[in-house]
C-alpha cells in the first residue's frame, strides 16, 4: 500500500463515518480506531517519499491563536505516524527555519518511519511562520509540522 492509496482509505473512512477499521496485506497491518481522539490513528503503515499531504484541520490540535488564523497560513501536517527530523543528518543544518521562504516541492523535514526516511515536501510557495514540532520528537497522522504563509 501506498502513500496515496492509504489517503484514499483515510478519506473514505472518514467520510463513511466509520470508527474501527483494519487491513493486513503484505505483512504490515493498519488499523485506524475513531474514539475520543477525532482523527485516525495508524499503528504501521507502509510508506515511500511521497510529497506531504494536507488533512483538513480538526478540533483537538494545536489550537493557538497565534499566526494560524490569519488568511493565507495553512498548515502543514503530518500524513503519516513516524519520527520527525528537521535535517537530513545531526550535523547538517535544518531544512527551513521560521522566517525561510520555500518553493513548492522544496524538502521541509524528514519523517522516519519503519526505517524509511520519508521526505515531507511543501505543496506551496510561500514562507514559514512556525516550526511545531523539535527535532527527533514523535509524530501522529495529522499533526501539525508548519505553518506557512502562502505566496500569492
Amino acid at each position: 500500500m501506498n502513500l496515496k492509496e492509504l489517503k484514499e482509505l483515510l478519506e473514505l473512512v472518514l467520510a463513511k463515518g466509520i470508527t474501527e477499521f483494519e487491513l493486513e496485506e503484505k505483512g504490515v497491518r493498519l488499523k485506524i480506531k475513531k474514539g475520543a481522539d477525532p482523527q485516525p490513528q495508524p499503528e504501521a503503515i507502509e510508506s515511500k517519499p511521497a510529497a506531504q499531504l494536507t488533512a483538513p484541520p480538526t478540533a483537538g490540535t494545536n489550537a493557538s491563536a497565534d499566526p494560524i488564523e490569519e488568511d493565507g497560513v495553512t498548515l502543514v501536517r503530518s500524513p503519516m505516524v513516524g519520527t520527525f527530523y528537521r535535517s537530513p543528518d545531526p550535523n547538517a543544518p535544518p531544512f527551513v527555519d521560521e522566517g525561510d521562504n520555500v518553493r513548492a516541492g522544496q524538502v521541509l523535514c524528514i519523517i522516519e518511519a519503519m526505517k524509511l526516511m520519508n521526505e515531507i515536501e511543501s505543496e506551496e510557495a510561500g514562507e514559514v511562520v512556525r516550526v511545531f514540532v523539535e527535532n527527533g520528537q514523535p509524530v501522529q497522522y495529522g499533526d501539525e509540522l508548519f505553518a506557512l504563509r502562502v505566496s500569492t
